[in-house]
């Protein structure tokens, strides 16, 4: 491994702090450390993964939005890149009407018309309570971030066929926004790659639950032979 750093990003309108509860045990377990850059949007994001190489081949990855981020710059700079942690992928190439394009834009419009607890009405349990804390903290600038990611490209899948570092990838498997299809679609596509599942009523009772699910599926890919 070139790099013990893995740099990790959030989902729309999320944020670093949820990214530390998820990854950050995991990672310090296995002896790798986490970078949380506190980026918003998606040319933040880029601009944090391109801050965090130094030189050295680096692991990146995030959740949604930040996993197409992180997996596009993989593409882009594969010198740079010493493995892919993928978690909850929602689609591949343009969003095309992928569900969770589809309920980022309409929350925008929700956001712009009414505020955000209107916008997360229904929305309960850990995934409500974790929107209500991350959402406000964009201020004026959530409508924006989110349709921003609604219209932001993935790889697509003959993108990805040319990745050849080891990527790992986490999906539920009881989550319509993020389909289950996606995560199995990309890891067909990767050379080396490998899947491990966990579900929202997991995650709901232990953050960690998803993180360690991605780097079980990282090392997973790790240990297959190399392109």
């Amino acid at each position: 491994m070139s790099s013990s750093r893995v740099v990790l990003l959030p989902g729309t309108a999320s944020d670093e702090v949820f990214v530390a509860s998820v990854f950050a045990g995991p990672l310090d377990e296995a002896g790798f450390s986490l970078v949380a850059p506190p980026s918003r949007g998606v040319r933040e994001h880029f601009e944090a993964l391109d801050a965090a190489w130094g030189g050295t081949p680096v692991v990146v990855g995030g959740v949604s939005l930040g996993a197409h981020v992180a997996a596009t710059w993989a593409v882009r700079h594969p010198e740079r890149c010493a493995g892919v942690l993928v978690t909850l992928p929602a689609w591949n190439g343009p969003a095309d009407g992928a569900p969770a394009a589809l309920a980022a834009s309409a929350s925008a419009s929700v956001v712009e018309s009414a505020g955000v607890e209107t916008a997360l009405t229904g929305v309960d349990g850990w995934l409500g309570a974790e929107l209500r804390r991350a959402w406000p903290r964009y201020g004026s600038r959530l409508a924006a971030a989110l349709r921003e990611a609604a219209g932001t490209a993935s790889p697509t899948l003959a993108e990805l066929g040319g990745l050849t570092a080891p990527v790992g990838v986490a999906a539920w498997t009881d989550d319509p926004v993020h389909p289950f299809e996606v995560a199995r679609k990309w890891v067909e596509a990767i050379p080396r790659a490998a899947l491990r599942t966990t579900t929202v009523a997991a995650v709901g009772a232990d953050r960690e639950a998803l993180g360690r699910a991605a780097l079980a599926a990282f090392l997973d890919a790790s240990a297959q032979p190399g392109c």
